[in-house]
């Protein structure tokens, strides 16, 4: 039980890969505050995790700083410390950069970016308390300036610049601050592959090992490690959990 006691906020965490990411740290024996706007599904994953861990759900939009700011609080309130923060959230548009509008930008940083920083915000003190660790996530999108993923894009590598900012501040503090890149199986996934297998085919041609990941034993896994104790001397670093499609040098 690597995770054995300790406290995980996952935004995003009632479907895909955030969906997975309980499941993998739920079964290392975290317990788990689960955040999500979806409170159908979030009522699902709260009961189905249950069954390993002791958890909740809140359903707050942390577009907005002061909810952000309450579900740090009523994570610690409830469990008592803080441990592990991860913050897998994002909303976007894919268009042509041309169309890109005020409003799109808007959308990708108000659900990715600034969230992310004001999670991180609100979670140093409890994360310098008890030597926390915070997972970030990325995008091969940002990183090959993928057609059509302009405001993406710009979230994802703005995260990535914080994430290497605050892993030079914080590490004095103990503070372990990476970041996952991942392609996995998603429901968007799944719909897209049906609705395009031609391009889907291609997608998978373009990636070495030849399949998509797996939100739980594929990415989740991953995000045990860089929660635990294993990856203790590792931070500000991207990992690519993507099949080897994206071979950072």
């Amino acid at each position: 039980m690597k995770l054995e006691n300790k406290v995980a906020i996952i935004t995003g965490g009632a479907g895909g890969i955030g969906r997975g990411m309980c499941f993998a740290l739920a079964k290392e024996g975290a317990k788990l505050v689960i955040v999500d706007i979806n409170a159908e599904a979030g009522a699902k994953v709260l009961a189905e995790v249950s069954e390993f861990t002791d958890a909740i759900f809140i359903d707050k939009d942390i577009s907005k700083v002061e909810n952000v700011q309450a579900i740090v609080a009523e994570a610690v309130e409830h469990f008592g410390h803080l441990d592990i923060l991860i913050n897998n959230a994002h909303a976007s548009r894919q268009l042509p950069f041309i169309e890109q509008t005020q409003e799109t930008m808007d959308l990708s940083f108000g659900t990715g970016f600034y969230p992310t920083f004001n999670f991180m915000q609100a979670a140093y003190p409890q994360l310098k308390a008890n030597k926390g660790k915070v997972i970030n996530f990325a995008s091969g999108s940002g990183l090959t300036g993928m057609r059509n993923q302009t405001s993406y894009a710009a979230a994802k590598e703005a995260i990535r610049a914080i994430t290497r900012v605050a892993a030079n501040e914080w590490g004095v503090d103990g503070i372990n601050v990476n970041l996952i890149s991942p392609i996995a199986m998603t429901e968007g996934i799944v719909a897209w592959s049906e609705a395009h297998p031609d391009q889907y085919q291609g997608m998978l041609n373009g990636i070495p090992l030849r399949k998509v990941g797996d939100p739980e034993s594929d990415i989740g896994r991953v995000a045990v490690f860089l929660a635990s104790e294993d990856s203790d001397y590792i931070t500000g670093q991207t990992i690519m959990v993507d099949g080897g499609s994206v071979m950072l040098r």
